[in-house]
């Protein structure tokens, strides 16, 4: 999802399920307002607070990119099938001086 769709939708108040898989001290320092803090880890180990119903549409995003690739194919597997990554991820979203919650 391109960055300038997520933030329309957040302005609009229809937003996907924004899930941040960076570490703790990533998203401490700054993330997405609204976004659900799921580390790819605890997605493995299925203890992250994801959305209990598997249609949800979820974008994805970590800092570069990686992780965040990892955490779709993770979810894909435990039947998330809306699932998408926010192009250029953290990195970019920072960059262009978008909204930040702390």
């Amino acid at each position: 999802m391109e960055q300038k769709e997520l933030l329309r939708r957040m302005k609009k108040g229809d937003p996907p399920a924004i899930v941040d898989v960076r570490t703790g001290m990533e998203y401490h320092r700054g993330h997405i307002p609204g976004a659900i803090h799921a580390p790819t880890w605890k997605i493995m180990l299925f203890m992250a607070p994801l959305p209990s119903d598997k249609r949800t549409e979820m974008v994805l995003l970590c800092e570069l990119g990686p992780r965040a690739a990892i955490a779709k194919s993770l979810l894909g597997f435990l039947g998330y099938r809306n699932t998408t990554l926010l192009e250029g991820h953290m990195s970019a979203w920072r960059r262009a001086s978008l909204p930040m919650a702390k």
